[in-house]
């Protein structure tokens, strides 16, 4: 089967500069970040013990209280409240008049400076904690800001010309994402490993094969086989099936594989033919919701948010202690993975197939190697030298 598109060709590929190295790292951390807010809850409760319940001791603290039982009103979610009063209860303490439902250009520089609290070095009269703390605290701070701000974009962070306010959530502001990449830096020189999104291997995408028989996760397949995000996957088309527009109008060529056929993108859509009934229009999105009795939603493409929960449900009754290491985001790491240590391409041949510019080449090696990512034979990687 083939995936034809238009494919232009560039004749000159000037070197990418600083700038737009550091655009493309700040997109791969949101990207993280959004892969981590999955599974917020647990991701929070790791590290709980960092944010003591508060005595209610002072205005300040009193205040923190307030806030979030006015604007919070899930109860299940006690640990981002817990991390929420302490980011509350710091402003407050340096800044009495700071408005904890203010959010505009200053409130980046806000949640920055309380990530710096928890997690700059002691030496410096901070608390020096680990970064993956600061990960738990962006996460807990944008439940905060989706609290206050329940019709805000949860995509974007813009300067709105016409009202001259700021729309979004200022955690995924280019600020926080510039000051998280530096963190992360910091730390590693410092010694410290950060264990990010975990890849699935070619033996993850067997088991949830054989799993997922009774609905089959073409979804998975192909955001695995083409290093697609989920954002992109799930804004397939019917129509796209012979040709897929992508950003960089970028073409794949899928064949059938007869040798492994768990990772068989032309079987793959055979049994996702199977499963619409023939009644299902065979145009927009490609990936329809299906009811637990079977029933296609016509009218219902799949989210970015369902397939998340579908991932994790899979890998909990697959029997995966670690499931909330992994994210959407997986699949493309584990693609990359897969390409370059079971089928030996090259890192070139990785960026080419992935339709990635130079910008994108430079900081993929993101994608090839995480301290969580299959190291159980490291023991002899030496052998042959």
């Amino acid at each position: 089967m083939s995936t034809q598109g238009s494919l232009t060709a560039s004749q000159e590929h000037p070197k990418p500069t600083d700038e737009e190295v550091e655009d493309e790292l700040c997109l791969l951390d949101l990207e993280d970040a959004d892969s981590l807010l999955e599974h917020v809850q647990d991701l929070i409760s790791q590290h709980l013990d960092e944010f003591p319940e508060d005595q209610i001791d002072d205005d300040a603290a009193r205040y923190a209280a307030r806030m979030t039982k006015a604007s919070i009103t899930e109860g299940t979610r006690n640990g981002h409240v817990r991390i929420i009063r302490h980011y509350i209860t710091f402003h407050i303490r340096r800044n009495k008049k700071w408005d904890a439902k203010r959010v505009d250009e200053q409130t980046p520089r806000d949640i920055a400076a309380f990530i710096t609290q928890k997690c700059g070095p002691v030496e410096e009269g901070f608390e020096g904690r680990k970064y993956s703390t600061a990960v738990s605290t962006r996460a807990a701070l944008t439940m905060w800001y989706k609290h206050l701000r329940p019709n805000e974009s949860l995509t974007e962070w813009r300067l709105d010309s016409i009202t001259n306010t700021w729309r979004g959530l200022p955690t995924r502001s280019r600020q926080v994402s510039q000051f998280m990449v530096g963190l992360e830096k910091t730390k590693a020189k410092s010694g410290e490993v950060y264990s990010s999104a975990r890849a699935l291997a070619l033996d993850d995408i067997h088991r949830l094969y054989k799993h997922c028989m009774n609905r089959p996760p073409v979804a998975y397949l192909l955001a695995w086989l083409m290093l697609l995000r989920v954002d992109e996957v799930i804004k397939l088309r019917f129509e796209n099936i012979d040709k897929v527009p992508g950003e960089m109008l970028h073409s794949w060529r899928l064949h059938a594989n007869d040798t492994d056929p768990m990772i068989c993108s032309v079987r793959a859509f055979i049994l996702l033919a199977s499963l619409y009934a023939t009644w299902v229009a065979r145009t927009n999105s490609l990936f329809l919701h299906v009811s637990a009795q079977g029933a296609v939603m016509q009218n219902q493409p799949v989210t970015a948010a369902a397939l998340s929960r579908s991932l994790a449900r899979d890998l909990q009754e697959l029997g995966y202690s670690t499931w909330a290491l992994y994210g959407t985001h997986s699949f493309r790491r584990g693609g990359c993975q897969y390409r370059i240590k079971v089928k030996q391409w090259s890192a070139d041949m990785v960026a080419a197939w992935g339709g990635w510019s130079q910008v994108e080449a430079v900081t993929m090696f993101r994608y090839f190697y995480s301290p969580n990512d299959n190291h159980e034979y490291m023991h002899d990687y030496d052998r042959n030298y």
